[in-house]
């Protein structure tokens, strides 16, 4: 029986040069273009493909390989514009129905771009998806490159030499070694993709202008006023030249290669532009224009064809509605925005989708004396996103900070996943818009997200993102973080010369959590000298891990000008960070800055705030993401008892109609026995509620509460994403506000919390391990000293729309 086509098998892919190539299932209609590929193929590439010299195919042949049944027999082939450049299919073997014999063949001129992986981990995704256990291959010995590519997979291989070939044997059953070898090969070939974007050695202004003020012309001009270190070409259809620069009328007439084109024409005029972008082989699109699905559904859908053709071609596409991008490294020198103002060179790199509010996140950035490594801005985010810039950002030595300006999540568990290996080595300071409705704005190619707004700041804390509150704190946060180094702990030293500054900065230190070493008040009349004794006897104490120096000047006389000189002379090299009040300023002062090669702020700079509670707010930020990073990662742990495939078979059994299914209490319970989890009966001790469900944009969620109406009505509950390590069930249990009450509140006997996180761990390895566990609710669970008991369950089980969201 043939099944439907399966169009969820379709797929965009970056490949590990950073170009593009379309992935979908063979179809009948193919026919022709597979006769074309194999006629490119050498005659190597066949006789490692089929064991034997074939010059071509058959009329047979070719019906037998496009006409497949996407089930027992299932092909996939890759595309590139309109050529077929690759194709992987398996065949299930009629004696060992779990089993299949997988085969790739890759044109020779596209072989070592990673295409081979890509199509493994596609073919094993749909394997999986019918069913199979898995693949076996046979390969000729010589053949290395494809035996690397089986090998270096990741997944349990077996390998028998008969008859001189080798057969390779290869589990599909996902492992820690397979995932995290999709992920290091994802990571290199998106950072890829954005490297080629921000390092051009030409561009081309598809639109330049000649009238004043244009968005075409305000590009072009950007790019020639910040001295670029390449050619630049506009491209207009009459003008000889634009801004004193000789223009040509198509992309296509230019002479020498273009590797980034800037996209300044209307709407309806894209499409032609991709196409011939395409021909002349041009890496990477900045569409500027708008009118895309900012405007409607027409407009929405004008703009997935615009990325649909660019992917296509191999192509990535920042925008459209965008602000552009910028690079200051000073062998590119590029600034392909529409911006008046471009910060200096320094150690922040800035994603931000807006367009508009881009502008001014600019100019506020260069107020603040903050320099930037690159920028990026995705307007309507229909291809590059926040998640691809944080693949780069993980590797460029040139950026120290990542700051996001996020309006929609496109993929959040990735973006959850990439957050928490980015910020084990570098800070993330996140501004998310839409705090009270959570949904997307129009155009955005993102869904809107269900989980309430605590929930998703949750999550972010668990990836180690700094999520602030608006845009001065996200500048308030990165001046610290760019120029100073990051605390041991939340031990602060406050020297001040206002006692009312003192103070107001100790208040606001107490309110955050920060333990206040005793306040040095200097008096008003203190100088440098004071100042000099002051901070280097705060950085010398061993019970002092951060400092925050207020510096204003006297009611009556002058001050000493002296200060700054001395305060920064002590902070240089230093292992503690100081921020500042320094006479109301803002940002990175001259008078408190390490100068670097260009001017700019260079490492030991302080910065300066124009209120003490900003300073400590700051600090305060930068404290608990210190200690996050500190923290132990954790492990998952083993669970031995686990039976994940009795449990995969009841689901697949009641789950066989493909309706949804609220489960009776006794297959609950059935289903909670294959993770070592019973329903007991009787018990008393403190109600608790645990849940994990399957949240369309996260993937499985785990929350935890009290089961009490006051813990209801303010909905204190605490979340995390499933699987739990151990560090996070401990976390989960502590993080709600009503959790003394197990821990001993006023004098009153602690519960077992080491049972209550095993039965976390346990939960959260369920939801992870079956999709099809729309939502699971423990409540109550009924803890004591002696442990937790389970009283009372819901099920509901839904077939998924397609895979988790992170292998998707």
């Amino acid at each position: 029986m043939t099944e439907r086509y399966p169009d969820r098998w379709e797929a965009d892919v970056v490949l590990s040069d950073g170009g593009t190539a379309h992935l979908r299932p063979i179809r009948p209609g193919d026919a022709d273009s597979l006769r074309v590929f194999y006629a490119r193929l050498s005659p190597e590439s066949i006789y490692y493909r089929f064991f034997s010299p074939r010059p071509k195919l058959t009329d047979r042949e070719i019906e037998h390989f496009t006409s497949v049944d996407h089930d027992r027999r299932v092909a996939l082939i890759a595309t590139i514009g309109e050529e077929m450049v690759a194709v992987v299919r398996y065949d299930r073997l009629p004696d060992r129905p779990e089993t299949a014999e997988v085969a790739f063949l890759v044109e020779d001129a596209h072989q070592g771009r990673g295409l081979g992986a890509v199509l493994l981990e596609h073919i094993a995704a749909a394997a999986r998806e019918r069913g199979l256990r898995r693949f076996v291959a046979s390969v000729l010995p010589d053949n290395r490159r494809m035996t690397r590519v089986f090998r270096e997979a990741g997944y349990q291989a077996e390998q028998r030499f008969e008859e001189g070939v080798i057969e390779l044997v290869l589990e599909l059953e996902p492992t820690e070694t397979s995932v995290e070898v999709m992920a290091a090969r994802e990571h290199r070939a998106e950072s890829r993709s954005i490297q080629r974007l921000l390092f051009p050695r030409s561009v081309a202004v598809i639109g330049a202008s000649r009238a004043e003020h244009s968005v075409g012309q305000t590009v072009l001009r950007n790019l020639l006023g910040g001295d670029f270190s390449g050619p630049v070409y506009p491209v207009h259809p009459t003008a000889k030249a634009v801004a004193g620069v000789r223009a040509y009328a198509s992309v296509l007439q230019i002479p020498d290669d273009v590797d980034l084109a800037v996209v300044a024409v209307r709407a309806g005029a894209v499409h032609e532009v991709v196409e011939e972008c395409a021909g002349k082989g041009v890496h990477g699109l900045v569409v500027v224009s708008s009118g895309f699905g900012e405007t409607g559904p027409e407009g929405r859908a004008s703009q997935e064809e615009l990325v649909r053709l660019a992917r296509a071609y191999g192509m990535r596409v920042v925008g459209p509605n965008c602000l552009g991008i910028a690079n200051t490294d000073a062998d590119v020198r590029l600034n392909a925005t529409l911006a008046p103002t471009m910060p200096g060179r320094g150690p922040v790199g800035f994603f931000s989708q807006s367009g508009a509010l881009g502008i001014a996140i600019l100019q506020r950035t260069a107020e603040r004396g903050i320099g930037l490594s690159t920028f990026v801005s995705a307007g309507n985010r229909a291809d590059v996103s926040g998640n691809d810039l944080m693949q780069y950002w993980e590797e460029d030595p040139a950026t120290k900070a990542v700051l996001l300006y996020l309006e929609s999540l496109g993929n959040p568990r990735k973006f959850a996943r990439l957050a928490r290996r980015l910020g084990r080595r570098k800070p993330i300071v996140a501004v998310k818009s839409g705090r009270s409705t959570q949904g997307v704005p129009i155009g955005h190619a993102a869904r809107a997200l269900t989980l309430p707004d605590h929930a998703v700041s949750a999550l972010f804390a668990q990836a180690g993102v700094i999520r602030v509150e608006d845009l001065s704190e996200l500048f308030d946060v990165a001046q610290l973080l760019a120029y100073q180094p990051l605390p041991a702990g939340d031990r602060i030293a406050i020297i001040d010369n206002s006692d009312s500054l003192g103070l107001l900065a100790q208040d606001a230190a107490a309110a955050l959590g920060l333990e206040v070493r005793p306040r040095l008040d200097l008096g008003p009349r203190a100088g440098a000298d004071e100042y000099e004794a002051a901070l280097a006897g705060a950085l010398g104490d061993d019970s002092v891990d951060a400092v925050v120096a207020l510096f204003t000047p006297p009611t009556i006389g002058g001050y000493d000008l002296r200060v700054p000189q001395k305060i920064l002379r002590l902070a240089e090299g230093g292992s503690k960070p100081i921020v500042a009040t320094y006479l109301g300023s803002k940002g990175m002062p001259p008078d408190l800055r390490v100068p670097g090669p260009d001017g700019t702020a260079a490492a030991g700079s302080i910065p300066s705030y124009p209120a003490p509670e900003d300073a400590v707010r700051a600090l305060a930020y930068v404290v608990r993401y210190a200690q996050w990073r500190q923290r132990p990662p954790g492990r998952l742990p083993e669970l031995a008892d686990v039976d994940r495939v009795r449990a995969r078979a009841l689901v697949a059994e009641w789950l066989d109609s493909g309706d949804p299914v609220r489960a009776a209490p006794d297959q609950a319970s059935e289903l909670l026995a294959c993770y070592g989890i019973e329903i007991a009966e009787g018990g008393g001790g403190v109600p608790t509620r645990i849940v994990t469900m399957e949240d369309p944009s996260f993937g499985a969620v785990v929350s935890f509460g009290l089961a009490d109406e006051t813990a209801a009505l303010l909905d204190d509950r605490a979340y995390r994403l499933g699987p739990l390590a151990d560090v996070e069930a401990a976390e989960l249990v502590r993080a709600i506000r009503t959790a003394p009450l197990l821990l001993g509140h006023r004098g009153a006997e602690p519960v077992n919390v080491a049972a209550l996180e095993e039965l976390l761990l346990r939960v959260s390895r369920l939801g992870y391990d079956l999709p099809e566990v729309a939502r699971l609710e423990l409540n109550p669970v009924m803890a004591d000293a002696a442990g937790a008991a389970v009283r009372g369950v819901t099920l509901r089980l839904e077939r998924p729309l397609g895979p988790r969201p992170e292998l998707g």
